[in-house]
């Protein structure tokens, strides 16, 4: 990898990472599903224009939406809203293990021992990160984000069937489809998001711009420009560093504390995570 390279690698997570500190700050006040159908909104304006229009995809891409992106995002962002953003950045990671579980199941892939030994450290460091004594009667939240990460595991499964699909593309038209579904979400759960909009904060619309331009089009976009020119083996694991880029982040801008209980569980989870995604870099 050249050093511009290495510079771009470093910058996904480090864009993804923060974009989860700073969505804290926005679901405090505003509604979690509306804060997504923003999002999304925001990202379809951007790049919608510059991509082909699959038609004959549409009806995948639609399913594909509402699960990953609006069942997914609210289920997650809903537990953020419940939890530390620190502790919610390290249960999201369960994210890779039930990927790894699926694409065994519905792909056929094989797992092998040491993914089966990541994953199970992984899901023990949830658990420990779970006994964490100021979550006492509180474990919804984990339930919430825990859900979110299996939710976008099944989407995952769902984009792999496609087959080969431009990046951008299924990007500009899951945010497409989304931004909709999301409205929609929001309208029955949370209420007349007009009256929230109008409330909004100038926090809210920059975490709006950030996730939308920054974390979606620009982090996917590096993202995917990296994987279809290098190896995955070389870009995959800087991926690692996410929660630990979220976990700085939240310390160090929202004040949160770091506990024994979260410190070794994350190690466990980042650990477990870690020999998932080398298993999946050598293959």
């Amino acid at each position: 990898m050249t050093f511009r390279d290495t510079l771009l690698a470093l910058s996904v997570p480090i864009i993804w990472g923060l974009g989860f500190t700073f969505s804290k700050v926005a679901v405090t006040e505003f509604p979690p599903i509306l804060l997504m159908a923003l999002r999304f909104s925001v990202t379809a304006a951007l790049l919608v224009w510059f991509v082909p229009v699959p038609r004959h995809l549409f009806r995948q891409i639609f399913w594909i939406a509402l699960v990953s992106a609006t069942l997914q995002y609210g289920l997650t962002f809903y537990g953020l809203k419940m939890l530390d953003a620190s502790t919610a950045a390290l249960v999201v990671q369960l994210e890779v293990p039930f990927l790894a579980l699926l694409g065994a199941i519905f792909l056929k892939e094989t797992v092998g021992a040491r993914r089966v030994i990541g994953i199970i450290i992984a899901f023990v460091g949830v658990a420990i990160i779970s006994g964490e004594p100021r979550l006492a009667g509180n474990h919804l939240g984990i339930l919430l984000v825990a859900s979110g990460a299996f939710t976008w595991a099944a989407g995952q499964i769902m984009i792999r069937k496609l087959g080969t699909v431009g990046g951008f593309m299924l990007i500009a038209w899951v945010a497409m489809f989304a931004t909709p579904q999301l409205f929609i979400a929001s309208l029955v759960i949370e209420g007349n998001p007009v009256a929230h909009i109008l409330a909004a904060s100038w926090k809210v619309w920059a975490v709006v711009l950030y996730l939308g331009i920054v974390m979606t089009a620009l982090g996917y976009g590096i993202w995917y420009n990296l994987i279809g020119r290098l190896p995955v083996n070389r870009v995959g694991p800087f991926l690692l560093l996410l929660p630990v880029v979220a976990i700085v982040g939240s310390v160090t801008l929202l004040d949160e504390t770091l506990t024994l209980w979260l410190v070794g569980g994350g190690v466990a989870v980042i650990a477990g995570v870690g020999l998932i995604v080398l298993q999946n870099t050598q293959e």
